[in-house]
């Protein structure tokens, strides 16, 4: 794609103009809140300002509705994974949780680690989360899923792949 093809800042104010009141409106009716739904149409177009390859749009509602969407996904996995991180707390002494900074940082790297996996093929993640959260050995997970212990092994070598870059991607 060429840089002609791509969005222009002034493109961009214009579809805000013509289409926010309606993604606005088209949030709230799924997400119930006006001020949860105004906060994800900013961050839609946020996203679209932020784009590296949009060509001009053709049906720009299912466009901003389908970025809309994957927003209102990632918010709710970011708030699924809070929930779980909470409950987990809870569970512990009070002198061994974690400070608020600590809990901050603990939450973003659950937060990459699940756009991570989610970027996974779902055979590898499911072997990744057998191994990691059930603690099932190679010829276990073979067995559960049906494939061969080479398969499990390249699955496995796979997502750690993924974990190592997700470490050392900001080293």
């Amino acid at each position: 794609m060429q840089m002609n093809d791509m969005l222009k800042p002034a493109e961009v104010d214009l579809l805000y103009q013509a289409h926010h009141a309606w993604l606005r409106s088209w949030l709230r009716a799924r997400v119930g809140c006006r001020e949860h739904a105004a906060d994800l149409a900013q961050d839609t177009f946020v996203r679209l300002l932020r784009a590296r390859q949009v060509s001009p749009l053709k049906e720009p509602r299912a466009y901003l509705s389908s970025v809309a969407r994957g927003l209102m996904i990632d918010q709710f996995r970011r708030r699924a994974l809070e929930r779980a991180y909470q409950e987990s707390l809870a569970c512990l002494p009070e002198g061994e949780a974690p400070s608020e900074e600590h809990r901050l940082v603990i939450l973003d790297t659950l937060e990459r680690l699940d756009r991570a996996l989610q970027l996974l093929k779902p055979r590898v993640r499911q072997a990744f989360l057998l191994a990691q959260l059930d603690g099932l050995s190679i010829p276990q997970i073979a067995a559960h899923l049906e494939v061969s212990r080479a398969t499990v092994e390249r699955d496995l070598a796979r997502a750690l792949g993924t974990c190592y870059r997700l470490r050392y991607a900001d080293a």
